[in-house]
């Protein structure tokens, strides 16, 4: 399922909803929590420099719950400020990982 652009929508939606103590279900709330998510991806992705992956355990994933709950809480002006550490930190997981497979492609065989 693809919503947005965002595969397993669905599945994300019901993460964070859990996540965020949300245990009912209307159309108004997914639509607005759905809004949040498409918004938080894009400003991790641009943050990352890449598509992070939200549907796994990580760094990725934590900070997009975190920016749903400051949308939906109204706090977004605070957001960066406060998970800034886990941000970097996600953007410095991302270069490692990048050095990581820099080094092994210009290895001799």
């Amino acid at each position: 399922m693809s919503c947005g652009g965002v595969p397993n929508m669905g599945l994300l939606l019901h993460d964070i909803k859990i996540s965020l103590h949300v245990t009912w279900d209307d159309q108004e709330t997914n639509e607005r929590l759905t809004g949040f998510i498409q918004d938080g991806i894009a400003y991790l992705d641009n943050k990352l420099g890449e598509s992070g992956n939200y549907q796994a355990p990580g760094l990725p994933r934590t900070l997009l719950k975190e920016y749903v709950r400051y949308a939906r809480d109204e706090a977004l002006d605070v957001f960066e400020n406060n998970y800034q550490s886990l941000i970097l930190a996600a953007v410095n997981d991302k270069g490692v990982g990048d050095y990581g497979k820099a080094v092994e492609s210009a290895a001799p065989p």
